[in-house]
């Protein structure tokens, strides 16, 4: 009898424990439940900036796509909680608009380092830092400069999720463009003010 009735006390409290962890899933938000440690991050973006200070003159407009991993499980607690994401960015298009006429690239950032907010209902904003090279028809700013130049930012942005895996993106960036002396003269747009917009996929780990 005894037997029995620890065998039914067992059994109650396993399904006691599970409709709890079921109500504590469905409570949380779309983001903590779409950017999860081993998801992938797919997402398509575009957007324009233009040049600050004597740069001002100069504006870009720039299109592509993004591929994200989550690396680490939620740490933090409150609005701090968070995880990691490295992403890589391609741009085949990057045009730049000057004065003197326009310039076509192509922009390849390998280092995409986020910290992703995860605390939220529908909106995860994000910080991140990323290291990038753009290559160009031609010298860039126009002179005796190169044809590549590096472009480290650092932004801030967020995803706002229509449904579950889903999200719109909006981002705004501080990018710095330097050839970083492979010619004598580097002059670089020192500071630029990006705006991008995208859609985001989340596909977590299976």
């Amino acid at each position: 009898m005894i037997s029995r009735m620890k065998f039914a006390l067992a059994v109650l409290l396993l399904a006691s424990a599970k409709v709890a962890l079921a109500q504590d899933i469905s409570s949380a938000g779309l983001p903590a439940r779409s950017i999860t440690k081993g998801a992938w991050d797919f997402g398509l973006l575009g957007g324009g900036g233009t040049g600050l200070g004597y740069a001002k003159q100069v504006q870009f407009v720039y299109a592509g796509g993004r591929i994200g991993r989550i690396l680490t499980k939620d740490h933090g607690t409150g609005l701090r909680r968070g995880n990691f994401e490295w992403a890589v960015e391609m741009l085949p298009l990057y045009t730049v608009l000057m004065p003197t006429g326009t310039v076509y690239a192509g922009s390849f950032k390998p280092a995409v380092w986020r910290w992703n907010f995860t605390s939220g209902k529908t909106v995860a904003p994000y910080a991140s830092i990323a290291g990038g090279i753009l290559f160009s028809t031609r010298n860039l700013p126009p002179g005796n400069t190169s044809w590549v130049n590096f472009t480290p930012e650092a932004a801030l942005g967020a995803n706002i999720f229509l449904q579950r895996r889903k999200a719109l993106k909006i981002e705004a960036a501080y990018v710095h463009h330097s050839n970083a002396g492979l010619s004598t003269y580097n002059p670089g747009y020192n500071a630029s003010l990006f705006f991008t917009v995208g859609f985001s996929w989340f596909k977590p780990k299976e």
